[in-house]
């Protein structure tokens, strides 16, 4: 046989060659002889890569893909590296290569639309999950979400999100999992795993060191090697090595002043080289910042589309030697991998269309995810609460379904229950009501009110116009049921690059007085009530906080009559603003958008009106906290407090003076300080709980569930405890994180400041009792049968109700040549008891539960000497203690 030629087996074929059918299994000449071409052609083998039919035999799961990507031509390649829009891949129908869809985010597919989307099943946010401890619901979420994604007409799920908890401001805290790289890492591999058992594309994000949004487009994250692997890194390495994701998406910050996209040690050395990641790197959404470099250091995907740094800019680079054929074959041959993965057998399946899929099964597990998270910090015997009492629900949060934090991580739910509604729902007799102050961080959205089209619908129009003039007759038309209207991925793309549009409604006050209009732009925009200007921000320089850029929310009252309708018209356009950002980033247009806000004038004493109610009752919830207005993607919050200056605080202090048997839930996706915890008796963390938020707090408060949550993260008694104080935000566009090893919990055990409530915490309606641990041998090593410990320890419900009961194992290494936190968490596990009744709980140690990483040596390594082994029910709760011996050290790389 001619050394060109070869042989290989048939798997999953229909094929004919030549007309000759060809049996599974039966094994077929390849020849790459002139007189072979015709033979090759005729079994397609480019399609056939994709619809895994495969003829080349392949000695790693990606060959096909990289074969398929070797036989394109370098402009085909490189339209690969790109997405063709907001959400898609390209396709090149000629070569048997579909589209691929991809959908925010952590928790819930959203859909192709930011806002007013496709309604989407809404899950407990990452936080919330986090808090639960609970690796097989994660693998059941994992699972829902991928059926999720699919209703979307998605493969790819930009989800999830394992950047730690720094400080408690950080903006996306709420989306991410916890402040401890181990509970984060068993969280996210369980949740992928649940995804991709499912086809549906896991994308493992921000890679790396993406704990702030504070400048988040340029900021530079500057980190020691130690603690970027112990900590930041040590989510990643866990999902790759056990879950193995098919995505990871990179970041927008630098890490050592190199951005994410282009940063070879992280991307090229760790990822692909340590760690031998075979996935899809994609940018985060205009996270990619040159042409040659992003692409040799492997971010193989930039996101959306159409392109700005790569299709014939990449081709030049190829043509001038700048950058690689090799790299750009690789890139796309990743890319190809990730369509394959996901689009297995259904190569030419058209996308279908976004459709709802509001099931039972999946209404019951977001609500037992969001009972299990729920976390009782706090109770002095006034919970659960007996159904015939008289309750007051008291609160800015009573009525408002709080329910996730902003930005990508937002979707339009099915539906969302408030608490008053979840508690009302399971009570006979009617609860009171006082909503006690208003914490908006905007005004509420104009389309909360009387708002309707000019036709009378409820809503808005917005007219699309081609160019940034208003010329002509408008190109589309689209009617918007609320006032955000931030037209990131939601503008027509056949108005692009360069639009205008209008917004047109109808405003009927229901008061008259005073009212107050907010307006807030991203381009420059003008608001006309009743065909005058009213606001006017067309030249706007002082930036607010919106996810992709804007103005601040410029406030204008307006004297307006009960019943009078005004009308409400927008002009705006998508042109850059500030206007000094042309000459810096070279752009003229960008995504545009406005935000109509409106509130009516009124003299209520919220306060009193809240007293009085809480009197009037056996028992006052006050349900306060945050929403996704404080907390979000684009910006950090500015102080732990509770919003809006004060109110909140005051008005707990109020009720529970007229009431002591007062409940506060809190609702936030992080820590506030919480002045009045030593006057009221019993304190929830409730997170964003998603859809079943109100039905799940309701069956916490009254009993018909027992709260088993555990704090994710620490809540410091103030900002200044917490371990990024000295060290947050940064200053001109760099960070510094100067405090190492030592964030989270490691940091208040290094310091001996103390807490208001430690990692780990939350208490239960019953009380657990730990009996002597066990251990399966005492000596670790690199080796079978000493490189596993097993550890074991008797948990008994010594009280009156079943519950589940969060053990925790923390290992602590006395002696180190390096220094080493006090304690790490290790390993977990979460134990169901009826009353009375105990059960073994094992916990598994390997040789990640005792390395550390050296720089000196460029590996991990287990020193020798004894080992520690802390059982503890929280951080500070240490309950039982057993060691173990490592009698020689060793190291490892991955």
């Amino acid at each position: 046989m001619d050394p060109t030629e070869g042989t290989a087996t048939l798997v999953n074929s229909n094929l004919s060659v030549q007309n000759t059918p060809i049996k599974e299994g039966a094994s077929v000449a390849i020849s790459n002889t002139p007189a072979a071409k015709k033979r090759n052609s005729d079994v397609t083998l480019l399609k056939e890569a994709m619809t895994g039919k495969k003829i080349f035999s392949k000695e790693r799961p990606d060959d096909n893909a990289r074969h398929l990507a070797s036989k394109l031509t370098l402009e085909e390649q490189v339209s690969l590296l790109a997405g063709a829009d907001f959400w898609r891949t390209v396709a090149i129908p000629s070569k048997g290569i579909p589209a691929i869809k991809t959908s925010d985010g952590p928790n819930g597919a959203r859909g192709a639309f930011f806002k007013n989307g496709t309604p989407a099943a809404l899950f407990p946010a990452g936080v919330s999950l986090a808090a639960t401890w609970d690796l097989e619901l994660m693998y059941e979420v994992g699972q829902h979400l991928a059926a999720e994604t699919r209703a979307r007409g998605a493969d790819v799920l930009l989800a999830p999100t394992v950047c730690l908890h720094r400080s408690p401001l950080g903006g996306r805290n709420f989306e991410s999992f916890s402040e401890d790289p181990y509970l984060t890492g068993k969280v996210a591999t369980a949740y992928i795993q649940g995804l991709q058992k499912c086809g549906v594309a896991a994308t493992i994000k921000h890679y790396a060191v993406n704990e702030q949004e504070t400048w988040r487009m340029t900021v530079n994250a500057a980190i020691a090697e130690r603690p970027l692997r112990e900590l930041y890194l040590r989510p990643f390495e866990m999902a790759i090595r056990d879950s193995k994701p098919w995505a990871v998406m990179s970041s927008y910050n630098q890490i050592n002043g190199v951005h994410g996209d282009m940063h070879e040690h992280t991307l090229k050395d760790i990822l692909r080289g340590e760690w031998k990641f075979d996935g899809c790197v994609m940018s985060d959404w205009t996270g990619t910042n040159s042409v040659a470099q992003s692409i040799a250091a492997g971010c193989d995907l930039e996101m959306p589309g159409p392109t700005k740094w790569r299709g014939e800019r990449a081709i030049r680079a190829v043509q001038s030697g700048e950058l690689s054929r090799e790299a750009v074959e690789k890139a796309a041959g990743n890319v190809l991998y990730l369509i394959e993965r996901v689009r297995r057998g259904q190569p030419d399946v058209p996308e279908p269309p976004e459709k709802t899929e509001d099931i039972p099964e999946r209404r019951q597990l977001i609500r037992k995810a969001g009972v299990e998270s729920l976390t009782l910090l706090k109770n002095n015997g006034v919970l659960p609460i007996s159904a015939d009492k008289k309750i007051a629900m008291i609160g800015p949060n009573v009525k408002r379904a709080v329910v996730h934090g902003g930005g990508s991580a937002s979707l339009k739910p099915y539906y969302a229950i408030t608490p008053y509604d979840g508690l009302q729902a399971q009570l006979d007799s009617e609860l009171l009501y006082a909503r006690g102050c208003d914490t908006n961080k905007w005004l509420p959205l104009i389309s909360d009110a009387d708002l309707t089209t000019p036709d009378g619908a409820p809503g808005v129009i917005v007219e699309f116009y081609h160019g940034d003039m208003f010329k002509g007759t408008p190109a589309y038309i689209h009617h918007k049921a609320q006032t955000d209207l931030f037209l990131w991925d939601s503008a027509p793309m056949e108005v692009l690059p360069a639009y205008s549009f209008k917004v047109k409604a109808k405003l009927t006050p229901a008061t008259t007085g005073h009212h107050t209009i907010g307006f807030m732009t991203v381009g420059p925009g003008r608001l006309y009530i009743n065909g005058e200007l009213f606001i006017d921000n067309w030249d706007w320089t002082e930036e607010g906080e919106a996810m992709f850029d804007g103005s601040v929310d410029v406030l204008k009252t307006i004297h307006l009559k009960a019943g009078v309708t005004v009308d409400i018209l927008v002009e705006s356009t998508n042109e850059v603003r500030p206007i000094s950002k042309k000459s810096f980033s070279g752009r003229t247009h960008q995504y545009g958008g406005c935000r109509i806000g409106y509130e009516e004038e009124s003299k209520d004493d919220l306060i009193q009106e809240a007293v009085d109610v809480a009197k009037a009752a056996d028992v006052a919830v006050v349900v306060v906290g945050l929403d996704d207005e404080w907390e979000s993607e684009g910006y950090d919050r500015a102080t732990m407090d509770l919003p809006k200056d004060g109110s909140q605080d005051r008005l707990i202090s109020a009720v529970v003076k007229a009431n002591p048997k007062t409940i506060v839930v809190n609702q936030s996706g992080t820590p506030v300080t919480m002045p009045w915890v030593n006057e009221v008796p019993a304190i929830i963390q409730a997170w964003y709980q998603g859809q079943e938020a109100g039905n799940a707090l309701a069956d916490v408060l009254l009993g018909h569930a027992n709260p088993s949550g555990k704090l994710p993260t620490t809540f410091p008694k103030r900002l200044a405890d917490n371990p990024a104080y000295h060290n947050w935000p940064g200053e001109n566009e760099q960070v510094v994180y100067g405090e190492g090893l030592y964030i989270g919990y490691r940091h208040y055990d290094r310091t001996g400041v103390e807490p208001l409530f430690p990692f780990g915490h939350g208490l239960s309606y019953t009380s657990f009792a730990y009996g002597e641990p066990t251990i399966s041998n005492k000596k670790l090593g690199d080796a079978p049968p000493l490189n596993s410990i097993t550890v074991s320890v008797p948990v008994t419900n010594v009280g009156p109700v079943a519950g589940s009961e969060v053990v925790q194992a923390y290992v602590r290494d006395p002696v180190s040549r390096l220094p080493r936190p006090e304690k790490e968490l290790k390993a977990f596990a979460r134990v169901e008891l009826a009353p009375g009744e105990t059960k073994w709980v094992h916990l598994g140690l390997d040789k990640y539960s005792v390395g550390y990483y050296d720089t000196s040596l460029g590996a991990w390594i287990a020193e020798e000497g004894v080992f520690e082994v802390l059982l503890a029910s929280s951080a500070s709760d240490i309950r039982r203690q057993i060691s173990f011996e490592v009698a020689e050290s060793f190291t490892w790389i991955f």
